[in-house]
């Protein structure tokens, strides 16, 4: 579990990064902070592994103060990936996410073995350990990252803005990925971006933050979507627009989900016979039970995960 108690952050010019922040991060989950920038979600992520420190307040994990413990061994304890990946250019694959078990004394042979496994895990070939990370596809490089942050088997794993430099199919992949990643591992990540709708996806707790690191709002995706807190929060994921007041519509050949605006948001896969049902009633329950169907079928704007 990680512990946020009365954290504040200021720097020496006056800037109030974080105003004052309180959270408690359940184990072996996926947190997500979201928020525009400047809203203070990165600097949360860096106090967790002392790349930033509280002006006042502290950040725990499992009930320990992460300022009464060495900061090199602290990071070389928790994972980091960031956007860019961060891999060293001039060592290959192999070499990079075997970086830290030898920092920790770990034999090369032995840190090599298991940089081969994390290049199973994350669906990366083995053909590709002896290669540079030039000579990798954007989302290929991430995916090192990724291998490299649990190449400790760290308990904790911290994600900043991880998927926001490659294109929206690799992004989709690499955001799949991640998600079968948690089923099987089973760590605490807290992820930080500024795209609701990767929010929702990978998130089991969603911290929506404003300026300051206020929480404008706290929950389950699900929750946040079924009763945003105000006009802000209601804004920001696209209630206010209607975006995300979907329904569904019949075509000539078969129902579709459309926002609020009228624009095709996507299919039914779930058991579209009940939908068809209610539709032809004409009823406004139609509406309810395809929104519902629809959620069933595990559309990622809607619902909280499944993990």
């Amino acid at each position: 579990m990680i512990e946020f108690r009365s954290v504040r952050k200021t720097y020496p010019d006056g800037t109030n990064a974080v105003e004052r922040f309180d959270l408690v991060i359940p184990s072996r989950t996926t947190t997500v902070f979201v928020g525009s920038s400047g809203c203070g979600k990165t600097t949360l992520l860096r106090m967790i592994n002392r790349m930033v420190d509280p002006s006042s307040g502290f950040v725990s994990i499992d009930g320990k103060d992460v300022a009464t413990s060495d900061p090199v061994k602290l990071r070389r304890s928790i994972g980091y990936v960031m956007q860019s990946s961060g891999l060293l250019p001039h060592r290959k694959v192999a070499d990079n996410i075997a970086t830290v078990p030898l920092l920790t004394g770990v034999s090369k042979a032995e840190a090599r073995a298991r940089a081969l496994e994390l290049m199973d895990t994350v669906g990366l070939d083995r053909a590709f350990a002896d290669r540079y990370p030039s000579q990798l596809s954007g989302g290929q490089q991430q995916r090192v990252g990724v291998a490299r942050g649990l190449a400790v088997d760290p308990n904790v794993l911290l994600m900043d803005e991880p998927f926001g430099a490659v294109d929206p199919l690799v992004r989709n992949d690499l955001q799949d990925e991640l998600i079968r990643l948690q089923r099987e591992l089973g760590k605490t990540v807290v992820f930080v971006t500024h795209d609701i709708d990767e929010a929702f996806k990978l998130g089991d707790q969603v911290v929506i933050l404003k300026k300051g690191g206020e929480i404008a709002q706290l929950g389950t995706p699900a929750e946040i979507l079924s009763e945003p807190a105000d006009d802000f929060v209601a804004n920001f994921i696209g209630a206010g627009r209607g975006r995300r007041a979907l329904r569904v519509e019949q075509t000539p050949t078969g129902p579709i989900v459309v926002d609020g605006d009228g624009r095709a948001a996507g299919v039914l896969t779930g058991p579209v016979a009940v939908v068809d049902a209610a539709a032809a009633q004409g009823t406004t329950a139609a509406t309810t039970k395809a929104a519902a169907s629809h959620d069933a079928a595990g559309a990622p704007a809607q619902g909280g995960s499944t993990r």
